[in-house]
Order: structure tokens, then C-alpha cells, then sequence
């Protein structure tokens, strides 16, 4: 009976050990795969192209005779990133985002409230990070945060007066790459990206020139949708 308990033990631990060997070089197997994909310490290059959509509700009332309100238009997003990962699951990317669009306002001038179509560059400078979560070497979902700083143009095609300013921003990620080869991927994406009032200069609507016109501060939002490329550099 014992020489039967023994026998019985030993098959049992063999047959784990050898499950654990198979699940350890299967696991070894697949790192390797992903290091070969990916690489410990690799340079990626992210091409980014969106459409960002429409923020509604921007307005900065200071008075009576000191105010404007309107949109901020979305249109196509695009730009690109260069980005290190430091680690097999966590990237650092430095980033460039441009969106040309059109800012309906209506604000106070000393004949009264006027309405203009306003044209307004964004232009975005980011510093961020990325957290991967690997399914399989061809399927990368990810998430990031990113912060920086927004530089906006805005101009009067009425009479080609303009004003630019620098504002803080930060903006959110959410996505999947999807490798088609070991140095090219597709990169789906949601995002969202926001000017905050509370740091930086003011957003200029109004006629234009010294003394005309409307300054002031206001936060606003804007969701995208999209995706772009994604070409890893090796080690």
C-alpha cells in the first residue's frame, strides 16, 4: 500500500512539475515573442488622425458690456507622437496635435452684441504616459494621460485682425493596437482633450485690435474619435 501511495505520489508530482516546465516555457515562448514584437526598450512612432467633435457650451461672462458665448467647432485632428517604452507595458511620448476649425460667437462690442465665425487653430504640445495591456502579441489595448500646454490663433475674417494665446491642457486616451506586422500597427482610439481656464492666458473673441473686443477665460471640451499608425523602431 505504501509502495502504491508513493508511486502514486511521485506520478502525481511529476505530472505537476512537468505541467509547471510547460506553463513556465510556454510562458517564456510568448515573451519572447513580445520582446521580438515589441523589445524591453523600444522607440515607437505614433501618426495620429481623428475627428474631433464640437464643444457647444464655451462662454466667459465677466459683465454686462464683457462677455462672449458660442461653440468651438471640431473638424479633422492630426499629428504624431514619438514615444519610449521603459518598460515591456508602460510608453513616455512627447506629442503633436493640430485641428483647424471655425468658433461661432456672439459677443459685446459698443454698438451692441455681435455674431462672428470665427477662424481658430489648436495647436497641442503634449507630454504623456501609457499604460499597455497586452491580450496577445497582435492585440495591444492601452489607455494615457497627457499634459501640456494648447497654443490657439484666433482670427477675424472680417477684418484679418487675429490673437494668439497659450493655455495649460491635458487630454485622456483609450484605445487598441492592432498589429498587422512586428513593426507596423493600426491604432484605434477615443480621446478627449480640454483647455482649462484656470491656468494660461485668455481666449480672444472680438473685433479685433487695441481696445476692441472681448477677452477672457473659459474651459472647454473636446471628444474625439479615431486612430492612426503606429510603427515600432526596435530596441
Amino acid at each position: 500500500m505504501k509502495k502504491l501511495l508513493t508511486i502514486l505520489i511521485l506520478f502525481t508530482g511529476s505530472c505537476v512539475f512537468a505541467q509547471s516546465f510547460q506553463q513556465t516555457q510556454n510562458f517564456q515562448q510568448t515573451r519572447n515573442v513580445q520582446h521580438a514584437a515589441y523589445g524591453e526598450s523600444a522607440l515607437r512612432i505614433n501618426v495620429y488622425g481623428t475627428y474631433a467633435f464640437d464643444d457647444n457650451h464655451v462662454d466667459s461672462y465677466y459683465s454686462n458690456t464683457s462677455y462672449f458665448n458660442g461653440a468651438v467647432n471640431g473638424g479633422f485632428q492630426y499629428g504624431g507622437g514619438l514615444e519610449y517604452l521603459a518598460f515591456p507595458n508602460k510608453g513616455f511620448e512627447i506629442s503633436y496635435l493640430r485641428l483647424d476649425s471655425k468658433a461661432p460667437m456672439t459677443y459685446y462690442t459698443l454698438t451692441g452684441d455681435k455674431r462672428t465665425n470665427f477662424d481658430m487653430a489648436h495647436n497641442y504640445i503634449f507630454i504623456g504616459a501609457n499604460q499597455y495591456f497586452r491580450v496577445n502579441p497582435k492585440v495591444e489595448p492601452f489607455a494615457g494621460f497627457q499634459a501640456g500646454m494648447a497654443v490657439y490663433n484666433i482670427e477675424n475674417p472680417e477684418n484679418g485682425n487675429s490673437h494668439g494665446t497659450t493655455k495649460f491642457a491635458w487630454g485622456a486616451k483609450t484605445g487598441i493596437n492592432i498589429w498587422a506586422t512586428e513593426k507596423v500597427g493600426i491604432k484605434i482610439q477615443a480621446a478627449l482633450l480640454s483647455a482649462v481656464q484656470a491656468v494660461g492666458g485668455g481666449v480672444y473673441f472680438g473685433t479685433g485690435g487695441t481696445g476692441a473686443g472681448v477677452s477672457g477665460y473659459s474651459t472647454f471640451y473636446q471628444f474625439s474619435l479615431g486612430g492612426g499608425l503606429v510603427f515600432n523602431l526596435g530596441n
